[in-house]
């Protein structure tokens, strides 16, 4: 899947566009305007860096769209409603895990206080967590040289992240 994230004029949200593998493309805006990492590209990151597999983007992968997403084109996949609903339910915790996961990680990033509990709760080892803030980091250099209509673009997953080869059709 490929996120392309175009970074807007200063306080204005920020524009995706995410490519499926199935070819279908989605359109949304969503947190991080101006400068400050845009906090769909922060889980995009995050997710790839600790190779979260059924986190955010592992979930838009298999086929959930969320209400932040706009269909431009490509054709769904029958039933495709009903997919993203059962899908949602299923990784409900995975996702709220996921959710707190960039949280932590992004404070680490930041230098902002992270408590051990904090860090247990993620499940994962503190290297990992310090590796991936690292990375943030840099992402947060990038993203903040890039002037106004450039955009990111991320493989998702990246190379090596452990994911299964995604299902086609039926």
């Amino acid at each position: 899947m490929r996120l392309t994230v175009r970074r807007l004029a200063d306080r204005r949200p920020v524009e995706t566009s995410v490519e499926r593998d199935d070819g279908v493309v989605f359109e949304m805006r969503g947190a991080g305007g101006g400068a400050d990492l845009p906090h769909d590209l922060v889980h995009a990151l995050v997710e790839t860096e600790l190779r979260v597999t059924d986190g955010i983007w592992g979930c838009v992968a298999d086929g959930v769209v969320w209400n932040s997403m706009r269909h431009v084109s490509g054709r769904q996949p029958p039933h495709a409603g009903e997919r993203s609903a059962a899908l949602k339910r299923e990784r409900a915790a995975r996702v709220q895990h996921a959710e707190g996961l960039a949280d932590v990680v992004a404070r680490l990033a930041r230098g902002a206080e992270v408590l051990p509990a904090e860090i247990g709760a993620t499940g994962h080892r503190p290297d990992q967590l310090t590796a991936a803030a690292a990375a943030l980091r840099e992402a947060q250099r990038a993203w903040a040289a890039l002037r106004p209509g450039e955009v990111q673009v991320v493989e998702w997953p990246a190379a090596g992240c452990g994911r299964r080869s995604p299902r086609r059709g039926g």
